[in-house]
């Protein structure tokens, strides 16, 4: 899922774990490597359930030894996401390298033993202030809701039972049922959470949404060779206060907040909050599809998906990706290869009716979008829409 600033979560849970001697670490391990590293050009988030961690299911102290001596510095931060030993879990971090410790803007570990509470003062002095200002101890699995969207987060049963039981012995009750408001009708000039037919028609027939073409046209004239344009993250409440002057119809000159990621993160936020994927769900399945193509047939296969989308999802796509073609173009400056964007855009773009994307359906989706980046003249030479 997302957090409240638009960045991936990923979440590990402990009660998920094998016992020990059933469970092939290393290979763990490597798998661990291989999820980090769909997220870690971007910045995201990592939640930590550490209820379930026991002896039965704890590596040795010796395979632990062993890690550290066959990962080099690069790799040995991520024993962090390992149901490790709470000491490991918290050492691991401080050495961690910048390639992983960079991009994560927070560690949420959920439901902390006391032990681990006493054992991260024992060693905060040897992590950086910096770093230690990302890790967020959250007792209950409730306050969670302060910091993402925790409906899209997959919880095991037994981490919510636990979570119940603590409510129990702590408050002599049931955590209360969090009651949502029933939804606002959207303003007229409502440009988030709202179809693109709705802004269509409150906006005299425009094809593309205004906040859109705002975006997209300051960008064009001051970010295209900003270095690592879409992957930075911006002020929680800056993001919120422009979209509240989007949602108002109200102007927003983006020179006043003197951060370029601002506009960019804007814009992929108007993307993610679109009822319906721009892609729409009925490509889903097809998309995902796009690795068992032939490569040289590939981008005729992206062409024939796309030329079945609805018109007005045509044109905005195309406006987008047309826009996304030139950042890459300018990637020697801006660091943003097709690749690069892809790895942003992609679950911006497309994902499924039901639950979230899953791990394995990323390669497709970013392979997708990475052939609509880099074949974008190929690919929407062929079809005009009235209006467009």
């Amino acid at each position: 899922g997302d957090d409240n600033s638009g960045r991936k979560v990923i979440t590990f849970s402990c009660c998920r774990m094998p016992p020990s001697h059933q469970l092939d670490h290393t290979r763990l391990l490597e798998y661990l490597k291989y999820t980090l590293d769909q997220y870690v050009e971007n910045d995201y988030t990592v939640v930590y359930f550490h209820y379930g961690l026991k002896s039965l299911n704890k590596p040795s102290l010796k395979w632990l030894q062993t890690a550290y001596k066959e990962f080099d510095r690069k790799d040995s931060c991520l024993l962090v996401f390992l149901p490790s030993l709470a000491f490991n879990i918290f050492l691991t971090i401080s050495f961690s390298f910048p390639r992983y410790k960079k991009n994560l803007k927070a560690l949420y570990v959920v439901h902390p033993t006391n032990f681990i509470k006493i054992l991260w003062n024992i060693f905060k002095p040897l992590i950086s202030h910096k770093f230690g200002k990302k890790i967020t101890y959250l007792n209950y699995l409730g306050d969670l809701r302060e910091h993402l969207k925790y409906d899209q987060l997959n919880i095991p049963q037994e981490v919510i039972r636990h979570d119940e039981n603590l409510w129990r012995k702590q408050k002599g009750k049931l955590p209360p049922v969090v009651k949502v408001p029933p939804p606002r009708p959207p303003l007229p000039t409502q440009q988030f959470g709202v179809s693109l037919q709705y802004i269509k028609d409150k906006s005299k027939g425009e094809l593309i949404p205004p906040v859109m073409k705002e975006t997209v046209s300051y960008l064009k004239r001051k970010g295209l060779q900003v270095e690592g344009l879409f992957r930075r993250s911006a002020s929680i409440q800056t993001i919120k206060d422009v979209q509240k002057l989007c949602n108002q119809g109200k102007p927003v000159n983006f020179d006043d907040y003197h951060d370029i990621h601002i506009p960019a993160v804007i814009l992929k936020t108007f993307l993610r909050e679109l009822p319906q994927p721009l892609l729409t769900f009925d490509c889903y399945d097809n998309i995902l599809e796009i690795t068992s193509v032939e490569s040289c047939l590939r981008v005729t296969r992206c062409k024939q998906i796309i030329h079945g989308l609805p018109e007005h999802n045509y044109v905005v796509l195309k406006y987008l990706i047309c826009f996304l073609h030139m950042v890459s173009q300018e990637s020697i400056y801006n660091r943003m290869t097709a690749s690069s964007l892809a790895c942003v855009f992609g679950l911006n773009l497309i994902w499924p009716l039901k639950g979230t994307t899953s791990l394995s359906a990323l390669v497709p989706v970013n392979l997708f979008t990475e052939l609509l980046i880099d074949f974008y003249t190929n690919i929407f030479n062929s079809r005009t829409v009235p209006g467009e």
